[in-house]
């Protein structure tokens, strides 16, 4: 079993960066390839990215492609979504996600966070 604690959220203005982290319970962090969902109000939840197990590859969703990094600390049990130049249409509920099988493009994932709100303001 997997636990997942999200921080970070708040409220910020369009142009403005936020640092989510997301804290795992786990003795074997390194095992799992981590990803972070979000959903927008009346919106599907959808795929903001991946990371894989040791870190070395990453995966975005275009429209977030240049202004999001996914990055993980292993010895941390952490992964982390930097967001720079956020844009009102990124305010949403940030999801963290874990999955013990490889491939950061792949969406199916079995552990999930309860979620911090990002909103950003025009």
């Amino acid at each position: 079993q997997v636990q997942l604690v999200e921080s970070g959220g708040g409220l910020v203005q369009a142009g403005g960066s936020l640092r989510l982290s997301c804290a795992a319970s786990v003795h074997t962090f390194s095992t799992y390839t981590m990803g972070w969902f979000r959903q927008a109000p009346g919106k599907e939840r959808e795929f903001v990215g991946g990371i894989s197990k040791v870190g070395d590859s990453t995966y975005y969703r275009n429209s977030v492609k240049g202004r999001f990094t996914i990055s993980r600390d292993n010895a941390k049990n952490t992964v982390y979504l930097q967001m720079n130049n956020l844009k009102p249409e990124d305010t949403a509920v940030y999801y963290c996600a874990a999955k013990n099988t490889s491939g950061v493009i792949t969406t199916k994932y079995q552990y999930w966070g309860q979620g911090t709100q990002v909103t950003v303001s025009s």
